[in-house]
């Protein structure tokens, strides 16, 4: 098993975010409503795996499958919807860093979780530091255990998506 690495925040990330943006848009930006930022590298000063998290939202269906047939070609390998969440995932590896690209459709509910995780991260600094000292700990006590990893946040992410919900919702009348 390869370990779990997690690094100090890099300050090229959003750099390498713009690159591989728009690498997309020269691609297919006729097909591409938006492309986001998202996982730890988007939230500034927080430690993270060094791979890069992008969402693509294409405009239907048909962009998505046009796209993800240009992807290999770009150097992607193709890893379907590994989770049933309607998102494509798609990787490509560099020296330093990798690139995990998703993509999916407008209204899909697991690009809106993952706007609302990182918006919040990216607001409350604290709520940031005790996600950056659980993957650390994480990372150690996994010992390679990709699973470990993922499901030890779960519970994490979910409060957090509850509480940036309760957030966003508007006080009544």
């Amino acid at each position: 098993m390869r370990p779990v690495r997690v690094v100090d925040y890099d300050p090229k990330w959003p750099d390498l975010f713009e690159a591989a943006r728009a690498e997309l848009l020269d691609l297919a930006a006729d097909r591409i409503l938006a492309i986001e930022h998202i996982g730890s590298t988007s939230v500034p000063g927080l430690a993270a795996k060094p791979k890069i998290d992008l969402d693509a939202v294409l405009a239907n269906e048909t962009a998505l499958a046009e796209l993800g047939a240009l992807l290999p070609s770009a150097g992607f390998r193709d890893h379907g919807d590994p989770h049933g969440a309607g998102r494509w995932t798609f990787t490509r590896d560099h020296d330093c860093y990798g690139l995990r690209l998703y993509l999916c459709t407008s209204g899909n509910p697991a690009h809106r979780d993952r706007l609302l995780f990182r918006d919040y991260l990216r607001l409350h600094p604290d709520r940031a530091a005790e996600y950056q000292s659980l993957k650390r700990h994480l990372a150690k006590e996994a010992d390679g255990d990709w699973d470990v990893y993922t499901g030890g946040k779960g519970d994490f992410v979910a409060e957090t998506l509850r509480l940036a919900e309760a957030e966003t919702k508007l006080p009544r009348g």
